[in-house]
């Protein structure tokens, strides 16, 4: 693959992410975001050779990073599908589970990917380059109100409608195909001062609603909690607002949504404890080394 860094991804607090895991030597784990591998080499380093870890990836690159190890099994796969897949390898129960949500250092760095504005490539966007939906797609035939939603909701821009509408009057004049031209019209309608952080927040946007990145990641949530064995582990590295408040929900409460179940005596019914109350971050030597990791949040809870 060309114009692409050497390197696939560097992992995200491996140490403190593996740590949290507790491994078992025997014990069966899956690490949902398999990437380039490196939180998954890091799980093997600690299983014995009774041990098992599946790794879960849509993207066709991350095949090249597979192990040859027969404790491996790797699953082309979204995540959501996780208990389907687990059914089919006859695991009724896992001893943890490891997710990196986000972007890749690869998929950044792919100028023919479209998920940054750094390069003029097509609004393409895709997790999983067989996927139907591009961004382009969505910016082209999405109306005005589907697309000032997913701008608000998923971006978080408080100018969605006004964005939605430019959006709308571009396509009708020339479609809107490459990440070059997304750019140029949000330059003429972001504040000069938050030019960068907006338009990141455009771009994530459209990621999220191109790859289902949020009905994924409650699927993920809930089978994960279903299939956990008592004292197993859940470790989620979140990245923006709108994932982590879905782990910390799920982490406390049990539920994605945050709604709570309570006994008799006015205790929380959740199945989950969260390990960590206090959100584990980067410190300022891996922030400065892997600048992806600077909004990074880990955090950690076991099956009662």
């Amino acid at each position: 693959m060309s114009n692409t860094v050497q390197t696939y991804h560097v992992p995200v607090l491996l140490k403190e992410s593996v740590t949290g895991l507790a491994i078992r030597p025997c014990g069966v784990y899956v690490d949902v975001t398999f990437g380039g591998g490196g939180h998954s080499r890091e799980i093997l380093k600690n299983l014995s050779n009774e041990g098992r870890l599946f790794g879960f990836d849509q993207d066709a690159d991350s095949l090249a990073n597979i192990p040859d190890d027969p404790r491996f099994t790797f699953v082309r796969s979204n995540f959501r599908y996780l208990k389907n897949w687990m059914r089919y390898y006859d695991i009724e129960q896992i001893d943890g589970l490891i997710a990196d949500l986000g972007v890749s250092s690869h998929h950044f760095d792919d100028e023919t990917r479209g998920f940054s504005f750094r390069f003029d490539s097509p609004l393409d966007m895709r997790m999983n380059k067989s996927a139907p939906v591009t961004a382009a797609d969505v910016l082209n035939t999405y109306s005005e109100q589907q697309l000032a939603d997913i701008f608000y909701l998923y971006g978080e821009l408080r100018n969605a409608r006004r964005i939605a509408s430019a959006v709308v009057k571009e396509r009708n004049h020339s479609p809107l195909t490459t990440t070059g031209q997304l750019v140029e019209l949000a330059t003429r309608l972001l504040p000069r001062d938050r030019e960068k952080k907006e338009t990141a927040k455009l771009f994530q946007a459209l990621r999220i609603e191109v790859n289902h990145e949020m009905e994924a990641l409650k699927d993920l949530l809930n089978s994960a909690t279903a299939l956990l064995a008592p004292s197993g582990r859940l470790v989620v590295i979140t990245y923006h607002s709108l994932e982590d408040r879905l782990v910390k929900n799920i982490m406390k409460t049990g539920d994605v949504n945050g709604h709570v179940e309570q006994d008799f005596y006015g205790r929380t019914l959740s199945p989950l404890t969260p390990v960590n109350n206090k959100v584990i971050v980067p410190d300022q030597e891996e922030q400065q080394r892997n600048p992806r990791s600077r909004s990074a949040k880990l955090r950690i809870a076991e099956k009662r």
